[in-house]
């Protein structure tokens, strides 16, 4: 797939999938994302930053497209690996700048809920219960182990974005102001 298949493959997804409601939050999948590349963007964030908020929950939508990926939907556990999924598929097209954020929002969450505690205070009752589902609470070995990540602070900035983006009616440029980021994050 060629960059601009690429590019137009991620707005595909988004228009056909990105309307559905992200989880039990009050915001469609679409307008996550788009929420997180803004505050991405808001804060200053390089290209390649924006490029994995805007994407980090991408896997959420690319279900049909990872072979060998099927999982059963139990209402009850929200870990549905989509982390790992968007990932995979990102790997392809972009650098791990991207893809690692990406695969590390979700350990990310777990991490700061390890070594900050009062952060599941801030947690949506949505991410709280993915939060558990996921895991919970790191051991030290994977507190060590995720700090050990080239993009581990990447992921944490991804993270602090993720939590924010939940707002419902907040404005947002676009999905289409974003091809420049993403463009500029391409391997």
């Amino acid at each position: 797939m060629s960059k601009e298949e690429t590019i137009q493959h991620i707005l595909t997804v988004f228009q056909t999938s990105g309307g559905e409601i992200y989880g039990a939050e009050a915001v469609t999948q679409i307008e996550h994302a788009l929420q997180a590349a803004s505050l991405a963007r808001d804060s200053g964030a390089s290209s390649v930053l924006i490029a994995a908020a805007l994407l980090h929950d991408i896997g959420h939508l690319l279900d049909d497209e990872m072979p060998g990926d099927a999982h059963a939907r139990d209402p009850e556990n929200l870990d549905d690996a989509h982390e790992a999924r968007g990932a995979r598929w990102l790997s392809a097209h972009f650098g791990p700048e991207v893809s690692d954020p990406v695969r590390l929002h979700v350990p990310a969450k777990r991490y700061l809920c390890t070594v900050k505690p009062a952060y599941q205070d801030r947690l949506s009752p949505t991410s709280l219960q993915s939060f558990h589902d996921q895991g919970g609470t790191m051991t030290q070995a994977e507190v060590a182990d995720f700090e050990a990540e080239v993009n581990y602070k990447a992921a944490l900035r991804v993270r602090a974005w993720d939590d924010a983006a939940k707002v419902p009616d907040q404005h947002t440029p676009p999905i289409e102001s974003f091809i420049p980021d993403l463009q500029a994050a391409q391997m």
